[in-house]
Order: C-alpha cells, then structure tokens, then sequence
C-alpha cells in the first residue's frame, strides 16, 4: 500500500493549483474561450483520495480553473465525448476527501475543478456559486455582507456541488443535509445536454443527484440558501452518554439553539460512557461583528492533545478533561458563526506517514441512541484500530434524495480512526467495519457511503432500499455508463 498521508494529499493539491503555470494550455490540452485547463504533474497515471489507500489508475486527470458559463460547458461537453469515443469514464470531483475511489474514474478521465465565483443575492437569501467553489470561497465572499452558507460540510476545504453530491451535512440545527438548502442547479448530462434542475423542475434528476455521487452528470452552477451571520455562544452539558439521544432532542426543542453537536468520552476502559453537548444560542450584543476567522489558540492545543491520543489511554482521559473542564473555564467560547465553520481539514493533520485517518458514519434514531452505545462498546474496544473521536450532530429527514441516510430525523455518530497503513491494518478495519454496519442496521440506523468500501452488497441492500431504483434510473439516463466511480463499480453495479 502506498504511505500517503492526509496532509500530503492536501499540500498536494494546493501545490498543483500554485506550481503549475507552465504546464497551462499545453499542446496536447484543450483550450476554450474563458477556461484553463492545467495538466498536473506528479505520479504519472494514478490518483488516490484522503485515505491514501485507493491508488487507482487512470487515464487522463485535468484541472478546470475559475470557469463558468457557456465556456464551462462547452469544454465538458468536449471531454465527455471523448472519453465515451475511447470506452472510458468520467469523474468530476474537487477535493476527494471521500476514502474509497468514489470519486475516482478507474482508467477514466478525471476532472478536478478549483476556483469559481459566488454570486449573492440578499433579497432573496440565496447566493448562486460555480460548482466547484470551496466553502473557505463562500464564507469569504458572504461574511463581508453579514451572511453565511446556511448549511455546509464540516471543513471548509470542500467543493460546494462535491458536498451536495456525497449529500454532505452539518451542524447549524434543526437542519437536514447541506442538499436541503439547495434551490437549484445546472447540470450537463451523460449526453451533454444542460439542464437546470430544482425540486419543482426534473425533480426526480435532482433527488438523483442529491447524493447520487456524480453518478448523473456534471453540476457546473448551484442556487444555494444563506443566512444571517451572528455572534454565538456556547453551553457545555457532560452527563451520561445513555441520556444523550434524549437530551439532545430536548435541547434543540429551544429556538434558540441555532448549531449543536456532541462528544462521547473514547478510553477503552470507559468507553462511550460520559457525553458532552454543546449548545449554541445568540448572544445580545449582535454590532460589529468580526470578520471570519480560522482556527484560534485553543482549536491548535486541542488538535495537538487530539494526536497525543494515539496509543495513550491517559492523554485519551487529558483530552476529555480538555473539552469538559479546561476548555469551557478558561475561555468563553464566542464566536461568530462563520468563524466556527470556517475550519480547515488539516487542523486535525495526523503528520504520520504510516498511518492513515479512516472515518466512519453511523446514522441512529434517538430513541435508539442506548442500543447504538452497547454496538459500539461491544466492537470497537476489540479491534487493533485506535479511536480518537466521535462527533455527533443532529440530521433532520431527508425526503429528497434517492440514496438518504435520514429518511426520517436522525443522529450523526461520525467516527475518526487512526489506522495502520498495512495489510493487518486493514483486514481488522474491514472485519470491524462490517459488524458495526450489521448492528446499525440491526437497529435501524444507515452507514455513510462516501468512506472505504468494506460495506458487503447484502448490506448496502439492506441500509440504502432506494439503490436499486437509483441503479435503474442511472442506466436509463446514462446508458453507456460514462459517468462511473468506484461507487458504481463496486456496489451500485452489482444490485
């Protein structure tokens, strides 16, 4: 297996958006009135995702710059034909922060997008965006004018239409995925038609899409709902973490409760115990908010103490003094709501290259929240994997999308491993992987698609009732199967 870590994937990418003047419009590229395409360099016929784990090979990978309109769709209409006249697929991605090849043309040709534009527009609370602009991009362009993403993915490294695709959610409550705050968007087609597409406008392409990993076509422009920025503050609560289905429904039952999430305690000897929730209302003081910032003081301790955790039971126990005690009392935690979500994914950087951060995502209904407890004690402490962290958010239903993890309100127990980057490593991942997955389901809960591909085809059956509807709707739209990933490949194909 190749030792890649999450850091090197990232400074990777930002190396060949800031390294590669020279290579732009070279001969053997494309080129098109108001598009830059950049051929990237580095390792010759492969790429790989955040796990460092899915090397896979491929034919042709292009960058699509700062691009928009009748350009944009003109240079992936071109693409499109020529790969379905060499018999190979398609994959639009931004930063393939997924851990499984899903967004990953096996022997195909990939395109990334970076850059883009944002468009606001206040009087109607919506902003219009360039499908493969960053969340760092939108809370830059809207917090100067007092809004921000309504709902957006965790980290603001990601693409906004990469989000909708993996059908991406966060924590502002009470709030479904970030899909929910989506008007519309334009899209070309397997075909290369465009088409725009909303909940009233082919609405069943936009369920379809919503999650549908790339699946139906090209996103080029969205239509997104924002919202007010404001000054927030938090309200740290520890109790027993058997309570915390029930009182976390309890505490988003307040108005006034605009993003929330949770903490469950992970030493292996108490573990999943003791929770902690923390709360956010708006403060009184609402004039002169600060411009959005990053990652202050206590969020670079944190991450630190957070790595500390690797093999050390105590700095497991330091880490919950940290966010239970230490934290709360020496600092009063307000900050704006952009601030909060304007956080990079290499805070958490694990500077290790022979060890790879795996995530997890399970999806439990409250009231089912204690039998979820008793799983996870029962088949994490055994493993060989070490579990840093888990987070959990609330997710409203999700009546959209074809392949929803939410269909009706659900709790988000996202999970963070450090793995070893060998093949026992592996093994004791996939085998803990799919007995987590069997008792969820057992429960009725969901798995999370876009993390590495261990899930068997009986389960994704049983977790996901609407694939096989979603697998026959993509071959009646793309029947020559151009736009394909490892999703397909592995499971979708196979229903």
């Amino acid at each position: 297996m190749r030792k890649l870590s999450r850091r090197a994937i990232l400074l990777g990418g930002a190396a060949f958006a800031g390294g590669l003047a020279a290579n732009r419009l070279s001969s053997d590229l494309p080129s098109y009135d108001g598009v830059t395409w950049i051929k990237p360099t580095g390792a010759e016929g492969t790429l790989n995702d955040a796990s460092g784990l899915s090397e896979t090979p491929i034919a042709k990978h292009l960058i699509l710059e700062n691009s928009r309109g009748d350009a944009l769709v003109g240079a992936l209409r071109d693409e499109i034909r020529l790969a379905r006249t060499a018999g190979r697929p398609v994959n639009v991605s931004a930063a393939r922060h997924s851990m499984g090849a899903q967004a990953i043309p096996r022997d195909g040709h990939a395109i990334t997008y970076q850059g883009g534009f944002v468009e606001p527009n206040t009087e109607a609370g919506t902003y219009r965006v360039q499908a493969g602009t960053t969340w760092a991009e939108v809370i830059a362009a809207l917090d100067p004018i007092g809004f921000g993403p309504k709902v957006m993915q965790s980290n603001h490294d990601f693409g906004v239409a990469a989000t909708f695709c993996v059908n991406a959610h966060g924590w502002p409550v009470k709030m479904g995925p970030m899909g929910a705050t989506v008007r519309s968007f334009d899209m070309v087609l397997p075909d290369g038609e465009l088409v725009s597409c909303s909940r009233s406008k082919n609405a069943d392409l936009f369920g379809q899409t919503m999650g549908g990993y790339g699946l139906t076509g090209a996103i080029t422009e969205m239509v997104v709902e924002m919202e007010r920025n404001t000054r927030l503050a938090p309200k740290f609560e520890e109790f027993p973490a058997k309570e915390y289905g029930t009182r976390f429904i309890e505490a988003l039952a307040d108005p006034g409760v605009t993003m929330a999430y949770g903490r469950l305690n992970v030493e292996r000897e108490s573990f999943f115990e003791k929770a902690l929730m923390i709360t956010y209302r708006a403060t009184e003081d609402q004039s002169d908010l600060p411009a959005a910032s990053g990652s202050g003081a206590m969020a670079r301790i944190a991450s630190r103490v957070y790595r500390w955790q690797l093999g050390n039971e105590s700095m497991k126990s330091l880490r919950w003094w940290f966010e239970t005690d230490l934290g709360p009392s020496i600092g009063d935690g307000v900050a704006t709501r952009n601030s909060l979500m304007n956080e990079p994914v290499v805070t958490l950087d694990d500077r290790n290259p022979d060890r790879t951060d795996i995530l997890h995502e399970y999806f439990i209904s409250p009231e089912r929240f204690p039998e979820f407890l008793e799983l996870c004690r029962k088949v994490i402490p055994g493993s060989f994997q070490e579990f840093l962290n888990v987070t959990l958010r609330f997710i409203d239903t999700d009546p959209d999308s074809w392949l929803a993890y939410a269909p009706v309100p659900r709790i988000a127990a996202v999970m963070s491993f450090s793995q070893e980057m060998t093949a026992r490593g592996e093994a004791d991942m996939a085998r803990m992987t799919r007995a987590l997955i069997d008792g969820i389901i057992d429960i009725g809960g969901t798995y999370y698609l876009p993390y590495r591909p261990h899930a068997t085809i009986p389960q994704m059956r049983r977790a996901y009732p609407r694939a096989q509807a979603f697998v026959a709707a993509k071959r009646a739209l793309d029947p020559g199967l151009v736009f394909r990933n490892n999703l397909w490949d592995q499971y979708l194909s196979q229903l």
